[in-house]
């Protein structure tokens, strides 16, 4: 019996080796699949209870997804791509003649600055920022390429792990040398975490980016770019909101709109970093936590907002997911592990 554990052991080994080899361009697809997944299961699990068909809930909850988290990525990528290939060059110019003036017409309490500004702008040739515009969107293509594919596998992914959801939970269950009753706490207590992030984010993302595209559509923009913009640079922590709202109050003033400019400020500060990310932010975590999922959560919310930002600058975009889970996961190994130590005298 002993020589047929080894055996099989050696043979899982082997084929675990050859499926990370298989899948390995995918890996970190799978993963954030999977991830999704679990930060999604109590919805999953909400539309199984009256479908009463795995495949149907899964392909709900894809579509879902899709929708509330995909798309906008998309028709974001879409617009710009459709801007950057009619980008007018000549445009340059005129900005470079913008600022030139604007160095000319500067006050005389700022002229020891003058000559360093004018030194710098004529360094700017014109022909190396064209250049250097058709590199980036070249390169913005290519990443576009890269990301929309990833978001499709990742769909693809998040279909099948829902539809066998509940067979791999059977398996790890079976599988794992601890009782059904930790491996059901370590799993609950990483979706509670997972799904309090995912929700939290996607409805902030949502509000912020609606307040902002409200106020750039009343100042004559496109809204809806602009709000898909700010909603996804409202997930950077503390900085989001500056990079969107700087550049296109300075572009106001540049076109000599002093009074839009000012509006556009004043509402992206008060309105959208004090207002909706100060006062509304926790609200809405705290309503998603005790309301909506109905659960305590037992990590700090500050350590989550650090696993976030420790999650970004690591992985990029999709550290957001993957940095909440792993931390989650930690802690709940390390309470789990506790007891059992505790359970052992």
């Amino acid at each position: 019996m002993k020589s047929t554990h080894i055996f099989m052991l050696l043979i899982f080994v082997f084929i675990s080796y050859w499926m990370m080899r298989v899948y390995e361009p995918f890996l970190q697809n799978i993963i954030i699949a999977s991830l999704l997944a679990i930060a999604t299961s109590k919805l999953n699990f909400f539309f199984l209870k009256y479908l009463k068909s795995s495949v149907l809930t899964s392909i709900i909850s894809t579509i879902f997804l899709g929708l509330i988290f995909f798309v906008p990525i998309i028709y974001f990528l879409t617009k710009l791509a459709l801007y950057l290939n009619n980008f007018d060059t000549d445009s340059i110019d005129l900005v470079l003649e913008y600022i030139t003036n604007l160095i000319n017409n500067i006050p005389e309490t700022l002229d020891f600055i003058k000559p360093t500004l004018s030194d710098f702008l004529d360094e700017v040739e014109v022909s190396k920022l064209v250049s250097q515009f058709f590199k980036f969107s070249a390169t913005f293509g290519k990443i576009s390429a890269s990301f929309v594919k990833d978001m499709v596998f990742i769909l693809i992914f998040y279909l099948f792990v829902n539809i066998y959801n509940k067979s791999l939970l059977e398996y790890l269950k079976a599988v794992f040398p601890l009782n059904e009753n930790d491996i059901n706490e370590l799993f609950n207590k990483v979706s509670n975490v997972m799904g309090v992030v995912f929700y939290s984010i996607i409805v902030t993302a949502v509000f912020e980016g609606v307040l902002f595209g409200a106020i750039t559509y009343y100042l004559g923009f496109d809204g809806v770019v602009f709000g898909v913009l700010y909603g996804f640079a409202s997930l950077i922590p503390v900085i989001g909101g500056i990079i969107m709202w700087i550049p296109l109050a300075l572009y106001e003033l540049s076109n000599n709109n002093t009074m839009n400019a000012i509006i556009l400020s004043l509402y992206s500060i008060f309105v959208i970093s004090i207002f909706a990310d100060t006062f509304v932010k926790p609200f809405i975590i705290k309503y998603i936590s005790d309301k909506i999922l109905k659960i305590q959560n037992s990590i700090n919310e500050i350590l989550i907002f650090f696993s976030i930002v420790a999650g970004l600058s690591t992985f990029g975009f999709w550290g957001m997911i993957i940095g909440p889970a792993i931390t989650a996961l930690f802690i709940s190994i390390l309470k789990l592990n506790r007891k059992l130590h505790e359970n052992l005298k």
